[in-house]
């Protein structure tokens, strides 16, 4: 950590700080110009010093730069007598509009002068809180989100916006919010006011709080983070993840009847990665750059539906089995498109050992995609599912909670208990737990208590350890003499059922026509 500088003032008619030398029409400061002036000048000049401060400390905006003067990085500090670059004239904030730059490229008139922040990503403060240059990258900032509303945020990274030879957008993580949120915006939707760069940042971790945190308390931390649902990324490796996926490169993707906008990075080929809207085939899942592509790409496409076998029907709700191994570039597109959903997905380009759930919705022009989920052909941990995604228009509608299920009913079909892959999102973690309880408390209902925990894994087809977890989390299971025990009263039952809510859309066993992988012949 760098020691807070001392800042250089400039500009015209300026004074030169410590170690720095006055601008056009300025004075040299320091102990041999103070040495050469009569006392009574000094003493002046002292009092206008003191004046200047109280003057600072007057305007709030104007105290807050002072304040960030004083714990610039040295390395970031410019000769006070150094002209502005043109994208960096300082602007001056108008009472009847937006900012507008200072006449001849020097400090505003009138304005306070402050060192100029320049380097990777500097900026340079002027008239009332404004910055003129780009913002720099992991600066704290207040920005207006789709509510109109300020929140706090940080800057992830920044590009030259269309059209302009020097204003900038910011692509910016919301620190409240999960980072399915992350977006570009203008820097009109920045409050200029509340920018905190990361220098000034570590300087008020240091020396803000006066609290150090011991490295058992940063273990901790990193343990929380790690655990929500991120089980098994250790600290670095989720750092490291979430600097390469850190910018979504994709914004928006058509598929059907919906427009959606995405949540997270999606390792698409490099023709398509700076897309900022893709074009899906709903039956294909090609993906294309324009919407003229889609349209004859669709006059061609002669599919109406997922390839591979319809397992399940009932009323409008199809689902398809489909083989990565004979459906590899349908499989493929489909993990692209997953992945812009699913912050932790690990994307498989070698799709051929798993086998992949298509839940559709299916009227006179066909199924359309609603949802699927993915499995191993043979999975040596015992796991069910590989991944799972409800797209976001048909969320809320119950499906996540009828692939679960189905799953399940699957690993019954297959006499085997099952679990899902790990890690799991954090949605996807909500969804299981809700399943899992609302299943077992049926039962344990339904027998008043009386089953033990592999007799419940051996009806519901879930593995004991999250049977234990389930029934842990609502301290309805305890440990006496060597085994577990489950403590079943029926109005605490009740109370948990109707705190897990509605079951959501049913699968219907008579209506699943299908066969375990491994009785195919591989």
């Amino acid at each position: 950590m760098q020691s807070p500088a001392t800042s250089a003032k400039g500009g015209k008619g300026g004074k030169g700080g410590k170690g720095g030398k006055g601008g056009k029409g300025g004075k040299r400061s320091g102990r041999q110009s103070a040495s050469k002036q009569p006392s009574s000048q000094a003493k002046r000049e002292h009092q206008a010093q003191q004046h200047q401060q109280q003057q600072l400390a007057e305007t709030p905006q104007k105290a807050l730069y002072a304040h960030a003067a004083q714990h610039v990085d040295p390395a970031r500090i410019t000769s006070a007598a150094s002209p502005l670059p043109a994208s960096a004239t300082p602007a001056v904030k108008s009472e009847n509009g937006p900012a507008a730059p200072a006449a001849g490229g020097g400090a505003a008139s009138g304005a306070a002068p402050v060192a100029e922040r320049t380097g990777a990503g500097g900026a340079v403060a002027g008239e009332g809180g404004v910055l003129a240059g780009p913002l720099e990258v992991g600066a704290r900032v207040s920005a207006r989100w789709r509510d109109g509303k300020m929140h706090p945020a940080k800057i992830i990274e920044r590009r030259k916006a269309a059209g302009s030879a020097d204003e900038y957008e910011y692509y910016v993580h919301y620190t409240e919010f999960n980072r399915r949120l992350d977006e570009w915006i203008p820097v009109s939707s920045i409050d200029q006011s509340s920018v905190n760069t990361a220098c000034e940042e570590k300087a008020e971790e240091k020396h803000g709080s006066g609290v150090k945190m011991t490295r058992h308390q940063k273990r901790k931390i990193d343990e929380l983070h790690i655990e929500e649902g991120h089980e098994d990324f250790d600290a670095a490796s989720l750092r490291e993840h979430e600097e390469f996926t850190k910018v979504k490169n994709v914004s928006t993707i058509e598929l059907g009847r919906y427009e959606m906008d995405t949540w997270y990075f999606s390792p698409f080929p490099p023709e398509y990665a700076h897309c900022s809207k893709l074009y899906f085939c709903e039956f294909c899942l090609a993906f294309l750059k324009r919407p003229s592509q889609l349209e004859r790409h669709m006059r061609k496409c002669d599919l109406k539906h997922p390839p591979g076998d319809e397992i399940y029907r009932n009323g409008s709700l199809s689902m398809f089995e489909v083989d990565g191994k004979r459906n590899k570039v349908y499989c493929q597109n489909l993990c692209y498109l997953a992945k812009l959903f699913l912050d932790h997905k690990t994307l498989y380009y070698d799709v051929d050992l798993f086998l992949f759930y298509i839940l559709c919705e299916c009227d006179e022009r066909g199924c359309h995609i609603v949802g699927y989920f993915s499995k191993e052909k043979q999975s040596e941990e015992g796991y069910n599912l590989a991944c799972i995604l409800t797209l976001p228009p048909y969320q809320r509608k119950g499906y996540g909670k009828f692939l679960i299920a189905f799953s399940y009913e699957l690993s019954k079909k297959e006499n085997k208990v099952g679990t899902p892959e790990r890690p799991l999102s954090d949605l996807g973690l909500l969804s299981y737990r809700g399943y899992w309880i609302r299943v077992l408390l049926q039962i344990i209902k339904k027998h008043r208590g009386n089953l033990s925990i592999k007799e419940l894994s051996d009806m519901t087809a879930i593995k004991t350890e999250d049977v234990i977890s389930s029934l842990q989390s609502l301290h309805l299971i305890q440990y006496r003499k060597g085994q577990h025990v489950i403590c079943a009263d029926p109005k605490v039952l009740d109370r948990h059922l109707k705190a897990v809510g509605k079951p959501g859309l049913e699968v219907d066993v008579s209506k699943l026509i299908w066969t375990p992988y491994r009785e195919q012949g591989g």
